[in-house]
């Protein structure tokens, strides 16, 4: 079979056609024919509307079936997916969307109450994505297509819509499919071009692993608008047939809890903090007792106890999976141990967008402790140092599933891939003899959020930076929560009549004004107050790694 992301879609529409394919937990279920019947029409929207292939949709709305199907719809009709997650602020989705030169906007209902569509002059329309009603139309063509959609339909397939009447894009493998934007503000945000080749190559690379096949179940819990949920609790599913629940409401250790127990997916996607939270709140505290301490250290009992206790944490995820792959962010090394002591069949693997986004990855048989697997078919991996095994170097990657640049940004481009096609991830790591790739670091700044969502430090300390009285600030991670540490204008404040020790209320003064610019996950827990300025490097740039474990 020739190379092509759009026939893994198209063949599984074809041969799951009376099988489940999408449900809105606690929700509607979409079989495979729904899905058909649903991308035709917004097919014959786009067509109606003068939509041409490579033109640019942005989508943007928390995970549902109506997502699935409407990124779905974009991509076999041939026009380039924009999707946006919608924590985003209001500001960042409009950047986002003026930025692509999107010429549709599907919006979720929730989304859309905070859109202001003046700021967003290029687009033809804004259309609810849960019911395709337009919200916002700038064009007669938009307008006819909708209120005549069932007519339309009923024309084009006048007996019945049919298995045979499937007939999606041929992609091509270096053809512009997604562009995935980084973060919200168009001076960090970077425009990631993903082309056909990276997603049939991501697509390839899960059949290649996993083994989940029709009528399977499984759960999608991270953002859709992030490469990561998208290729792994979404494309790959629906390619291979399963049934695919998407959580719609905030994934919280309990709703988590409850749909594993209803769902029993076969296969558990997750970043580590999803995980973390499940066994620190239902599993450790059963082990910290003192007589289970005790009994944990008699060797035959303790084999026993294991057996027992692994049994138990695999029924907390639902007891029917192949395994758990965790990705997005470093493990708690106290978490993984334990999952290791148990024999739990659990799995990290890496990526970044830049890739769509495997770059490496290992069952969880092979898997080396501490490590995120080797590089994966299609992808070469090396790290730049003269001893790759001892010496911390960059890690960086070539290969099918890069991206072919950053969206009108040449400049980021140049600095990202190298004359000889390595793309320098900003990671630092080692790599050992058995090609195990084990991250020691970030040369790049980025955190990573509950859900994971990539959360820059820099946007936040430049609104930081511009309140009252801050003179230069840093935002670090302290267990799961984001810590403001700021070095006070304290000339300024005496000028104003104000002490040194008012420096603390104006700073969480600061903290509420701020955490109403930011989305949710990228809000700070608290402030920290500095008394003298932060060391810098040469270029005058502070030195974040002496300033992570800030204690506060």
């Amino acid at each position: 079979m020739e190379q092509s992301f759009i026939a893994y879609i198209e063949n599984s529409i074809k041969s799951n056609w009376d099988l489940d394919a999408l449900t809105d937990y606690k929700g509607a279920t979409l079989q495979y024919k729904d899905v058909a019947r649903k991308i035709e029409k917004i097919h014959i929207i786009f067509e109606e509307s003068g939509i041409k292939k490579g033109d640019k949709i942005a989508i943007c709305g928390k995970n549902s079936s109506h997502w699935g199907v409407t990124f779905l719809g974009i991509l076999t009709y041939g026009a380039v997916a924009v999707p946006i997650l919608h924590e985003f602020k209001e500001d960042n989705i409009q950047n986002i969307v003026n930025h692509s030169e999107a010429r549709l906007l599907f919006a979720g209902d929730v989304v859309w109450e905070n859109l202001n569509e003046r700021a967003m002059p290029l687009l033809e329309g804004i259309i609810l994505m849960n019911d395709f009603s337009v919200l916002i139309s700038r064009s007669e063509k938009l307008n006819h297509a909708r209120e005549h959609l069932n007519e339309l339909f009923g024309k084009k397939y006048p007996k019945n819509f049919r298995i045979e009447h499937i007939e999606y894009h041929k992609d091509r493998p270096e053809e512009l499919a997604v562009i995935n934007y980084t973060s919200g503000t168009t001076s960090y945000s970077k425009g990631v071009m993903l082309p056909y080749r990276s997603l049939w190559s991501n697509t390839k690379f899960a059949f290649e692993m996993l083994d989940l096949g029709p009528g399977d179940k499984t759960i999608s819990m991270l953002p859709m608008a992030h490469m990561y949920g998208m290729a792994f609790e979404f494309l790959y599913e629906f390619s291979a047939g399963c049934q695919i629940f998407f959580l719609t409401r905030m994934p919280t250790p309990k709703v988590i809890f409850q749909a594993f127990a209803d769902i029993r997916p076969n296969l558990v996607v997750a970043v580590p903090l999803i995980i973390e939270k499940i066994i620190k709140k239902s599993v450790l505290p059963k082990l910290e007792t003192p007589g289970m301490k005790l009994l944990m250290k008699v060797p035959i009992i303790n084999d026993k106890i294991r057996a027992d206790i692994r049994k138990k944490v695999i029924e907390a995820f639902g007891g029917n999976f192949i395994q758990v792959i965790v990705g997005g962010a470093a493990f708690n090394k106290e978490v993984e141990d334990f999952l290791r002591s148990i024999n739990f069949p659990y799995t990290v693997g890496y990526g970044m967008t830049e890739c769509g986004p495997i770059i490496c990855y290992e069952g969880w048989e092979k898997f080396a402790a501490g490590s995120c697997g080797k590089q994966v078919p299609r992808m070469e991996v090396k790290v730049l140092s003269e001893d790759p095994q001892n010496i911390v170097g960059e890690i960086v990657c070539k290969g099918d599933n890069m991206m072919i640049g950053y969206y009108k940004n040449e400049e980021a481009t140049a600095e990202a891939i190298d004359a000889d096609g390595w793309l320098h991830t900003g990671d630092l790591g080692l790599i050992d003899a058995e090609g195990n790739v084990f991250i020691k670091g970030r040369s790049k700044n980025m955190l990573l959020g509950a859900s994971g969502q990539n959360i820059y430090p820099e946007e936040i300390e430049d609104k930081l930076n511009n309140l009252p009285y801050v003179a230069e600030s840093l935002v670090v991670q302290q267990n799961d929560r984001l810590v403001g540490l700021v070095y006070p204008d304290f000339n300024d404040m005496f000028a104003n009549g104000l002490k040194p020790e008012d420096a603390e209320r104006i700073m969480e003064e600061n903290r509420t004004v701020l955490n109403e610019m930011l989305p949710k996950y990228c809000q700070l827990s608290k402030m920290k107050v500095y008394p003298e300025e932060f060391e810098k490097t040469p270029k005058k740039s502070i030195k974040r790694f002496l300033y992570q474990e800030a204690k506060g």
